[in-house]
């Protein structure tokens, strides 16, 4: 309000908890942050109202984020997450070729499961019937001996390598008697010798040796086949 005697200022009105600050002579030499313009002092509004706001550090809010968990929800979805792909990884394996469970297991492992994860993998494997050592065993031999010639010794050492059990080689050589082993080898040699025309009758003998006993033939079944086809009957082939 202006009148004829200058400039009046309003009347002011101080918010309830505020106190007048005394009147000074003078400029402070330093103004208090707590001081409105008025100079009255402003109420603490903290211890006013009654709140606390607890103090911060600065890596509080880093601690909150990264502050283990407890919650067992949290920790089955993240154990779910590593069976899944656990099983897919198993599946990829299985669908290129037959493995033992020594195999599959190692190729879990190369791919840092938890032991317990790959343990669990494997045996619900072979709880559907699709990790089978028994059943590779037989496999194995059916289309080695038979496809590929491998006498019975050479199938016995692949399946070793394999970590498949004895019991389950045996039971899968029973597929091979005697008489098979015997016919299979022969038939292997009378092939080859028809190869080896240009050596002499020795060499000839050496060289379908060394090819019979690489492919798992025992000694005896391997000079009963090489008897069996070098003889002119069988193979009809003259050697130097």
């Amino acid at each position: 309000m202006v009148s004829g005697d200058g400039p009046k200022l309003a009347r002011v009105t101080y918010l309830p908890g505020v106190t007048p600050a005394p009147a000074q002579e003078g400029p402070s030499p330093q103004s208090d942050p707590t001081e409105n313009a008025a100079g009255a002092v402003l109420p603490d509004f903290v211890s006013f109202f009654g709140e606390k706001v607890p103090a911060q550090s600065e890596d509080s809010t880093v601690s909150e984020v990264h502050a283990p968990t407890d919650d067992p929800e949290s920790a089955a979805r993240s154990g779910t997450r590593r069976e899944v792909r656990a099983e897919n990884v198993s599946m990829h394996a299985l669908t290129r070729r037959g493995m033992s469970r020594w195999e599959l297991e190692k190729t879990l492992l190369s791919r840092e499961f938890d032991e317990d994860v790959v343990e669990a993998e494997l045996d619900r494997l072979e709880g559907v019937g699709l990790l089978d050592d028994a059943a590779l065993a037989e496999t194995f031999v059916r289309t080695q001996h038979d496809r590929k010639g491998l006498g019975r010794g050479a199938i016995t050492a692949e399946l070793r390598r394999r970590h498949v059990d004895q019991e389950h080689i045996d039971a899968a050589l029973e597929q091979v008697d005697d008489d098979d082993e015997q016919e299979r080898a022969t038939q292997l040699a009378i092939k080859r010798a028809g190869q080896l025309s240009s050596y002499d009758l020795e060499t000839a003998k050496r060289r379908l040796h060394g090819f019979l006993s690489r492919k798992g033939y025992s000694s005896g079944v391997v000079r009963a086949a090489i008897d069996e086809a070098l003889s002119p009957r069988s193979s009809g082939v003259r050697f130097r």
